[in-house]
């Protein structure tokens, strides 16, 4: 016999599902969301690897080798520098990933049948795009090489040579041997100020809602702006804490190099808190329930987290996707704490970062506060 008791029971649970018509519609995109993220996100297969040339030499053969770098697609001839500081600032700040240095007599040495020397420059930060670019670097040589080798015989019949024509000779910079740990745990640190200190920003306000305790603070003389300060400071301070916590940690443990200001790291770190605190605030401003706060963070830590290159290399999304990935703040603080821990640069390597974080955590900030102080009146 059927269970009318178990059926009136599931019959309510949808029912009050149903009323809550915010939290079912977060419950239905959070996986379709997971789904396309996680379906071009999720890729290793690392493409269009900024690179930084030297050229030199200026001739044919120069000009060859670097149409065999462009059309092998692993690599996108970003810059064309005129010396190697030029070169290596590039690389410094992040803007080039790999450099390709043409010595002046390439051509001629290979002209007079002798084999020429390349160098290619690598930044380790990241040791999956690393990993790929050196592979390939050599192979794209080693390549070229079999084609110039060939071309010999053809033309002269000479004997085959034990050498090959074009050396590549690479170096990887920032973390040599390639440790997987030097570029994670710079990101947990990225990951513990975005994602801990939003969620727990928006629940505990909305906690404060739900208790009705909300209401007698309204009523007291604090003023509003106060009232956002005073919830938000507790969690910038442990948010800060956790972060020297897992520095501390990552650099005695597993030795992760801390090459950069720690006062600039704490200081930019701060910078980043706006952007979520603010998203916590917010989220908390639309949300009636801890649950609705929750999922409402969740619709923003997925994108975030996912395109900020925090797991995958933004080299290896597609288009559209790395487009996006511009809208994300993680993104901005990750380079930033990455390249202060591992490459020890100074603030002008890294300003164009800095300027857009400041200007994502000022304008998510300030909607936020202005958005929470009308719920509040």
């Amino acid at each position: 016999m059927f269970n009318t008791r178990l059926f009136s029971l599931v019959r309510k649970e949808f029912i009050q599902i149903t009323r809550d018509p915010r939290t079912l519609v977060l419950i239905i995109i959070i996986p379709v969301m997971q789904l396309f993220l996680l379906g071009y996100a999720a890729n290793n297969d690392v493409r269009n690897v900024p690179l930084a040339v030297l050229d030199q030499d200026r001739g044919p053969e120069a000009r060859a080798l670097l149409d065999a770098y462009r059309a092998a697609d692993y690599f996108r001839l970003a810059y064309d520098v005129g010396s190697e500081d030029e070169l290596l600032a590039l690389i410094d700040g992040g803007q080039a990933r790999a450099g390709l240095i043409i010595p002046p007599d390439y051509g001629k040495q290979l002209n007079s049948g002798g084999s020429a020397q390349v160098a290619f420059i690598l930044d380790g930060s990241d040791p999956t795009v690393a990993g790929t670019a050196l592979s390939a670097a050599k192979l794209i040589g080693q390549s070229k090489s079999t084609e110039i080798m060939s071309e010999r015989l053809a033309r002269r019949g000479a004997v085959l040579q034990t050498t090959l024509p074009v050396d590549v000779r690479t170096q990887v910079w920032y973390n040599p041997d390639l440790v997987n740990a030097y570029f994670m745990i710079p990101g947990v640190i990225g990951m513990i100020l975005y994602a801990i200190t939003s969620i727990l920003t928006a629940t505990a306000i909305v906690r404060e809602r739900e208790r009705g305790t909300i209401e007698q603070l309204i009523v007291t003389p604090i003023r509003p702006w106060e009232l956002v300060v005073g919830k938000l400071l507790p969690y910038t301070v442990l948010a800060l804490f956790n972060a020297i916590e897992v520095l501390a940690i990552g650099a005695w443990w597993f030795h992760v190099p801390v090459r950069g200001s720690l006062l600039l790291i704490l200081g930019l770190s701060a910078l980043f808190l706006m952007s979520s605190l603010g998203i916590g605030l917010f989220a908390s401003s639309v949300a009636n329930t801890q649950q609705e706060a929750m999922l409402t963070v969740w619709m923003t830590l997925l994108p975030g987290i996912f395109l900020s290159g925090f797991f995958f290399p933004l080299e290896a999304m597609p288009a559209v996707l790395r487009y996006l990935s511009f809208l994300m703040p993680l993104r901005y603080y990750l380079t930033i704490i990455r390249t202060l821990l591992l490459k020890g640069v100074g603030l002008a390597e890294i300003q164009n970062e800095v300027i857009a974080l400041t200007i994502f955590g000022v304008g998510i900030m300030t909607a936020a506060a202005l958005r929470f102080r009308k719920r509040l009146d």
